[in-house]
């Protein structure tokens, strides 16, 4: 199947739910809260500023910084401030508390879908559809944007198009080529029980000096753990259940006896992996440009699909707010078609390693040659199988519960302390996730 394919395929599961924030909206057009219904849409033709709030680190915020000048260039009457609101989570803590004050709130920023239900259920979003379509900022219709429509559909909230996809990535498998050559492991692994295997070996060979795996997101981990025992994510799982348990055991145990590890404060496995304390980790392929800079000329590194059927497809879209003022939400759109452009997505796609949501530039030589990085001549396999959360009542803080969960079950682990104790006080918390 070629790649356009299967990516349409495997998008069209779902998206995952993960988050985004809001920020200060500057400039002098900002006073203005009509709809984008009643405005014309119009090319703008005065000095026009706009603000976005990410949460773009390193190399990824670096590229977005240079997209964003080039931009400025081709748009010189368009000035976009950019706003880092941290992590994630930062940034999504930093909009819900915003929304009290929607005239604080930016232009446009990143965002999960399940983030802004609040804010699409107050009409305080503008719906893109009318600004995809026209011929004046937009492409002239979806079609044309030449952005996959399954993409398109998992920014939608309540079946509207508030969100356009912007970054997206999959989880992948990043592994130490030198050191599974060094003992004696000839290709990455590609199953659950031959990771387990091999970083047994590399940890007993190495004299319990490199740990042979971890997983960057737990939440991921517990989430592809059920589904690949053809479990899916809802509020009918049993967190105590045989199943559960046989698939938080496999990482207790490793956890328990110095195979595995976790990222633990230092939040991703990249920078253990970069110093060679761990072989293999399992994280977002948006990270590959973190592990390439980090790594340097000190060994050779790969990336392999993630151990097992499925993996997990992640990532934020743009959204816009409705108190921006007519020529803003123009300007915004001007630049958001420009960061999804085929230029812009084999620019960003080849540097931080996430996925193209333009399918011309997926499909094109450029990128699937590229030499940047190594995930893009893997990408096929990688996204065999993809999944993401369902967007359903409670789910976002159901999956968003199981990262303390599990960092807590693994903490007893590797005390040596009751894992059923640990898993039981889990149940609790993650049922009551379920009941927000």
């Amino acid at each position: 199947m070629k790649f356009s394919k299967k990516l349409a395929a495997a998008f069209a599961i779902g998206l995952t739910l993960v988050g985004t924030a809001a920020c200060s909206n500057g400039g002098s057009n900002s006073n203005s809260s009509s709809s984008s219904s009643s405005e014309k849409i119009a090319k703008v033709k005065k000095t026009t500023n706009i603000v976005f709030w990410h949460g773009m680190t390193g190399v990824q915020q670096a590229t977005l910084k240079k997209l964003t000048q080039d931009f400025e260039s081709k748009n010189p009457k368009i000035k976009v401030k950019l706003e880092n609101q941290g992590a994630y989570n930062d940034l999504q803590a930093k909009i819900n508390s915003t929304l009290q004050s929607p005239n604080n709130l930016p232009t446009i920023t990143q965002a999960y879908p399940d983030w802004l239900f609040n804010a699409a259920n107050k009409n305080m979003l503008v719906d893109l559809k009318p600004y995809i379509n026209s011929k004046e900022v937009g492409w002239g219709s979806s079609e044309a944007s030449n952005i996959k429509s399954a993409l398109l559909d998992g920014a939608k909230i309540n079946g509207k198009q508030y969100g356009v996809p912007f970054n997206k990535s999959i989880e992948v498998l990043t592994y130490n080529a030198d050191l599974l050559k060094k003992y004696g492991i000839k290709k990455a692994p590609a199953t659950m029980d031959e990771l387990k295997k091999d970083s047994q070996i590399i940890y007993n060979k190495s004299n319990h000096k490199v740990v042979g795996a971890g997983f960057d997101s737990l939440s991921n981990y517990y989430t592809l753990g059920m589904k690949n025992e053809g479990v899916d994510f809802s509020s009918k799982i049993d967190f105590a259940g045989d199943t559960s348990k046989k698939v938080i055991n496999f990482y207790a145990d490793g956890i328990k006896d110095g195979y595995f590890r976790v990222a633990g404060s230092e939040h991703y496995l990249s920078g253990p992996f970069a110093n060679q304390k761990v072989a293999m980790y399992i994280g977002t392929s948006a990270g590959e440009g973190f592990v390439k800079q980090g790594v340097g000329n000190k060994f050779t590194y790969d990336v392999a699909p993630r151990p097992g059927k499925y993996t997990m497809s992640q990532g934020t879209d743009i959204y816009m707010f409705k108190h921006a003022s007519a020529d803003q939400k123009s300007a915004a759109f001007t630049y958001i078609k420009f960061l999804t452009s085929k230029a812009s997505q084999l620019t960003w796609a080849n540097a931080t390693g996430y996925v193209p949501v333009n399918q011309a530039a997926a499909d094109s030589a450029e990128y699937k040659d590229s030499k940047r990085l190594k995930l893009p001549a893997k990408l096929e396999d990688a996204m065999a199988n993809l999944y993401s959360v369902p967007i359903i009542k409670d789910a976002g803080a159901a999956y968003g519960s199981l990262n303390p969960i599990m960092q807590n079950i693994l903490a007893a682990a590797q005390k040596k302390q009751n894992v059923n104790d640990a898993i039981k006080a889990g149940k609790t918390k993650f049922d009551a996730a379920w009941k927000q």
